[in-house]
């Protein structure tokens, strides 16, 4: 499972540079996640652009991600594709994150 991460201010920002999140990828996933943001502090923006399907493992992947990172810190998503919002909509994980259309709008939003 291929992630890229980078910070900016209290942020990190995680990329995920593959096109499938599911069952084969998910617990590589899940621990990936965990490495990257053990040290870390502020935000976690886990940006999706490039993730084209996503299953419930998937999705329990970044839900597992986000209760790694509470109470202190938060993740939202960014640049989720057209089915992988599908799949955030009608699972209503959509309202369980904070979802930005794209990168550039959650750091906007983020940075107030």
């Amino acid at each position: 499972m291929e992630l890229t991460s980078s910070k900016e201010d209290a942020l990190q920002i995680i990329a995920i540079q593959e096109q499938r999140i599911d069952a084969a990828v998910a617990l590589a996933f899940k621990d990936r996640m965990r490495a990257l943001t053990e040290e870390g502090e502020g935000t976690v923006l886990l940006d999706l652009n490039h993730v084209t399907f996503i299953d419930s493992s998937g999705l329990g992947a970044i839900v597992a991600a986000m209760k790694n990172l509470a109470p202190e810190r938060r993740l939202v998503l960014a640049g989720l594709t057209p089915p992988v919002d599908k799949v955030f909509r009608l699972t209503r994980m959509d309202t369980v994150f904070g979802v930005f259309p794209t990168v550039e709008a959650a750091l906007a939003d983020l940075h107030g």
